[in-house]
């Protein structure tokens, strides 16, 4: 099984900030390199996940309501658990493609691809038509 998986982003919809109101990824993220990747993913029909700093791997069928959690601000103890959530959500693909902007890709994110237990099922893409 394989799975496409990007980093969350800043860019949101603001009018659902304060709301309460749960949306999935797809609603949420409005940023560019997001909304992108996203419609690559339903294009191809592939399954697809967006690591969020707050609520670990999200997929898209789930619903969380606006957030703020900056990647620099992740606690030891929050890695950990995003960790641990990251192998768990994800040991049942056999390929995991982590699309990200190499020029703008946090420490978070790459510590987090170093520790996983899956890191040997991790591969890093840059570009959208390596989504297949």
């Amino acid at each position: 099984m394989r799975i496409y998986l990007t980093h969350c982003s800043f860019t949101k919809d603001t009018s659902l900030k304060d709301t309460g109101k749960n949306v999935t990824p797809d609603v949420l993220y409005t940023s560019q390199h997001i909304q992108r990747f996203i419609n690559r993913c339903k294009e191809k029909n592939v399954e697809w996940a967006i690591f969020s700093d707050l609520h670990d791997v999200w997929f898209p069928s789930e619903k969380h309501a606006w957030y703020e959690k900056d990647p620099a601000k992740v606690t030891e103890e929050e890695f950990q658990h995003l960790l641990e959530n990251f192998d768990r959500k994800l040991q049942k693909y056999d390929e995991i493609y982590f699309y990200h902007n190499p020029g703008r890709f946090h420490r978070l994110y790459k510590s987090l691809i170093e520790k996983s237990s899956l890191h040997n099922r991790i591969h890093l893409i840059s570009h959208l038509s390596d989504i297949r």
